[in-house]
């Protein structure tokens, strides 16, 4: 069985680390810079870095941060936020970032995920998506949101993720908006549901509060992968915990120097 990551995320707004509850009511969690070098000390598997506002307000990511960011790692760094043409995915791979992650532009133009695996490869080419529980004609379902889940798509959360994997995305992001920031823990329904649906990685985000949400979200969400950012941000929980955890369960886990 290949190993589980630990991904540290950085959810940028105008070139500080924030976080919220629920995509709202943001509150600073410091430089990008600094909280980056510290998730690779902690030995983090894989960083993810947002520019959550960058679609919303209708402009480019901040090409410096991402360089800065990218100059103090090395562990594979995701970037998502504002990215509408192959133009700007290729800025941001030339800034640093081993991987693209789309979202808006997904949804509006689905045939751009197929552009960026042709050109960057399927392994480069993640896609976010961010459900919300909704109500329609008295049943629940999970729908699609964008623009930093401003936005209802219309569209159902696992049928836009077997899409997303035809199309020829090799990753999906999957952050419950539901869960986001409450530290209940990981939606797990969709999660497992999602992850039965495709065949590509799938992350868990959004709700983590403990070690054991992560557990739980590889050992009953059946996830490929654990996103987190609060619990890391303000030290409720660290990287070097949720490996041992890990360990214990008999999870693989990749080891580092900060074990």
């Amino acid at each position: 069985m290949l190993a589980k990551r630990i991904i540290a995320c950085l959810d940028v707004n105008r070139g500080r680390v924030v976080k919220g509850m629920r995509f709202l009511d943001l509150v600073d969690a410091g430089d990008p810079v600094e909280v980056a070098a510290r998730y690779e000390a902690e030995g983090a598997d894989e960083l993810v870095f947002l520019d959550i506002s960058a679609s919303h307000e209708g402009r480019q990511i901040m090409l410096d941060v991402v360089k800065r960011v990218s100059e103090a790692i090395y562990m594979p760094l995701t970037v998502g936020g504002g990215i509408r043409t192959l133009e700007d995915a290729g800025s941001l791979i030339a800034a640093g970032a081993e991987k693209v992650s789309i979202n808006s532009a997904a949804v509006r133009t689905p045939d751009l995920i197929s552009a960026l695996s042709r050109k960057f490869g399927s392994c480069a080419t993640v896609v976010n998506i961010d459900p919300k529980r909704v109500s329609t004609h008295g049943l629940e379902v999970w729908e699609v949101h964008i623009n930093g889940g401003r936005v209802p798509t219309g569209l159902e959360a696992v049928a836009w993720a077997q899409r997303v994997e035809q199309l020829g995305a090799g990753e999906i992001v999957l952050t419950s908006m539901d869960r986001d920031g409450t530290r209940n823990g990981y939606d797990l329904e969709i999660t497992s549901a999602v992850s039965r649906a495709v065949n590509i990685p799938v992350v868990a985000s959004g709700g983590a509060g403990c070690s054991e949400h992560l557990a739980e979200a590889i050992m009953v969400g059946g996830a490929d992968a654990v996103l987190a950012a609060g619990i890391f941000h303000f030290g409720e929980c660290t990287i070097r915990e949720v490996k041992q955890l890990f360990q214990s369960r008999g999870i693989p886990v990749r080891l580092s120097e900060a074990m």
